[in-house]
């Protein structure tokens, strides 16, 4: 794999054994990771799943973002969490953004979402930003507030809009 990649190979793993890593270092997992994405947000609004995979290749690119990071348990693919330039056009002016945020049902409740969420968010402050973005649904904000995040907005297109900013020190 690229040597310039946000996490290094071989990612550390969590006691239980998890490891969150970079899918440039697992690219295997891109068919999962993309029949994920496709199937959480895209097969109802008639988008080709062939459309979200190529856009997910574009995270093994060798710019650091967009980076794809996914949680495994040894060969086991566990969730999926993005960090990309911007998940609404309606707010093209925020950057960048935590998105496409994925657990398999069956390791849910289990911290794995919020490691992906905090491994995009660390990532995004090592490249510099001060702030970063995501777009939840009312009913999943409460998610993330509970691990820091601020509410921006409310009912863009359906979607809270939260940020949170590089903690001090």
């Amino acid at each position: 794999m690229k040597a310039d990649t946000p996490f290094p190979a071989g990612a550390p793993t969590t006691p239980d054994g998890v490891a969150i890593d970079d899918l440039r270092h697992a690219p295997a997992f891109t068919p999962v990771v993309a029949d994920r994405i496709w199937r959480a947000w895209w097969l109802e609004a008639g988008v080709p799943e062939d459309a979200v995979r190529t856009r997910l290749q574009e995270s093994l690119g060798p710019g650091p973002i967009p980076t794809t990071l996914v949680a495994l348990r040894g060969t086991v693919f566990l969730g999926t969490a993005s960090l990309i330039a911007s998940d609404m056009e309606e707010r093209p002016a925020l950057a960048p953004w935590v998105a496409a945020l994925w657990v398999e049902p069956a390791y849910r409740r289990a911290g794995i979402g919020a490691a992906l969420t905090e491994a995009a968010s660390r990532l995004a402050f090592r490249l510099g930003h001060a702030r970063i973005y995501l777009a939840a649904r009312p009913e999943k904000a409460g998610f993330y507030r509970r691990r820091g995040w601020e509410t921006c907005e409310t009912d863009v297109d359906g979607l809270d809009i939260l940020s949170r900013a590089d903690p001090p020190g």
